[in-house]
């Protein structure tokens, strides 16, 4: 079975910064860690699904008909062990990262609701039999489902930002191929500590801020920046490609170095080599704009 084509970056925190002490339903997921990070996108999904076909049919996947949240906020969770991470210290484990998937689908139906065309929102609206008072309503408790300010998940279909890859350095990569193209085992991903990937982001943000300004490239890694402020100083970032490694065969995913290119064009950025960026940029636009194509042809 195909996994959506969801590109993911994740902070992971200390157990114990999701509660002192934390729910006794939480630990128990924790223990049991039974949800796979490649498990993670094909939950989701089920989850939409299912709130589509209920009876009542829900606003929000992973929630109950009267609006309150399935027991899955405290239950859907990914585990991570400190021996997985470069640095990460065996004190601190194991880190969790909760799927909060009903607080970050109120957040991406907000957005929707800001920015569509007002036809398509009120199609949008009529099909569900949801007014907007009730939207907003029904997404701000959603919102308090969070332990922190910020979701632990940011997310993107097709593709990677590139200035995700200023987060993490390319030796910290894990590359698991797996069977096969639908090998459920089949990873490419990155992990850091919140530290280091704080260190990196900073670094580079001010290069690119005097490069081209607080727009583009350097505007996205500011909002992650920001992002990454909101979490235990002990957590774990990951960057991890999901469903993505199904598109690439073998050879493709084990020759992809985007990450050892992104900090190639940083040294390029320092050093004022143009004709390097140039080709940098060139060889990164054909890569990913081959991915780009296929999300068009589907």
């Amino acid at each position: 079975m195909l996994r959506p084509f969801v590109a993911y970056l994740r902070v992971y925190e200390p157990l114990l910064a999701l509660g002192d002490p934390p729910d006794e339903r939480l630990r128990a997921a924790v223990a049991a860690a039974k949800l796979s990070r490649t498990d993670a996108g094909a939950r989701e999904q089920a989850m939409w699904l299912k709130s589509q076909v209920a009876a009542p049919r829900r606003l929000l996947p992973a929630e109950l008909a009267d609006g309150r949240p399935a027991p899955s906020l405290l239950t859907d969770v990914l585990v991570l062990d400190a021996a997985d991470v470069p640095g990460g210290k065996a004190e601190h484990g194991p880190f969790v990262c909760p799927l909060e998937l009903r607080a970050r689908s109120a957040a991406a139906l907000v957005t929707f609701l800001g920015d569509a065309h007002p036809a398509l929102k009120n199609v949008v609206l009529d099909e569900g039999g949801f007014t907007q008072e009730t939207i907003r309503g029904r997404t701000k408790s959603a919102m308090a489902d969070l332990s922190t300010s910020a979701a632990h998940t940011l997310s993107t279909t097709w593709t990677v930002p590139l200035p995700w890859f200023v987060l993490v350095e390319p030796d910290e990569r894990k590359l698991v191929l797996g069977n096969g193209r639908d090998d459920p085992r089949r990873e490419l991903s990155w992990r850091a500590t919140l530290a280091d990937a704080q260190h990196r982001a900073r670094e580079a943000g001010e290069l690119l801020e005097q490069t081209f300004g607080d727009s583009g490239p350097g505007r996205v890694l500011f909002e992650t920046r920001r992002w990454l402020d909101n979490f235990d100083a002990d957590s774990v970032v990951e960057l991890d490609y999901g469903g993505l490694v199904q598109l690439f065969a073998d050879p493709v995913l084990e020759a992809d170095n985007t990450a050892d290119e992104v900090h190639d064009i940083l040294d390029a950025l320092r050093s004022g080599n143009v004709e390097e960026l140039a080709e940098l940029f060139s060889d990164l636009r054909e890569f990913w704009g081959d991915v780009a194509a296929r999300e068009r042809a589907n």
